[in-house]
């Protein structure tokens, strides 16, 4: 047992030296993180959040054609963006590495049953129902094809 113990020494010391000599990463601090989504049609993306949900466009980049290529959106600290497949086809980087998907967006809600006027005539995905996690929602999908749930806890 002691040449065991004392076999580990070395081994233990070197380990101890190497973590006390590296250097740790700096701490990162995330200030914000905003979904940015693609599409084929940003207007019509544009519209669902600013008809519906009362967001504020705060950026748009038109293309060449006049179509937008981007636009950013907004509503208190909530933010979203919008990107066209088109141009993200003209990043040579990017270009080589996306893929065309759906994405998810989980939103919480204070009245789920406003929400769900709101996305009268959108393509309903899920009907309301109470989840095993305790909240109340629906999901639809958007212009572009991507889902958003919209959630309420505590709904009675």
């Amino acid at each position: 047992m002691k040449l065991t113990i004392l076999a580990m020494v070395p081994t233990l010391l070197a380990s101890a030296l190497l973590a006390a000599t590296q250097k740790k990463a700096p701490a990162v601090t995330v200030k914000r993180m905003t979904p940015n989504l693609y599409t084929d049609d940003v207007e019509a993306a544009v519209r669902f959040w600013v008809d519906r949900l009362h967001f504020e466009k705060t950026v748009e980049v038109p293309e060449e054609s006049g179509k937008l290529a981007f636009a950013a959106l907004q509503k208190g600290p909530i933010e979203l963006m919008y990107g066209s497949y088109a141009s993200l086809r003209k990043d040579v980087d990017v270009s080589r590495s996306f893929e065309r998907g759906t994405s998810f967006l989980f939103l919480e809600v204070d009245d789920l049953d406003a929400t769900l006027d709101a996305m009268q005539g959108a393509p309903l995905v899920a009907p309301v129902h109470r989840t095993f996690y305790g909240s109340t929602e629906f999901t639809v999908k958007d212009p572009a094809g991507h889902l958003i749930t919209f959630a309420q806890f505590g709904k009675p």
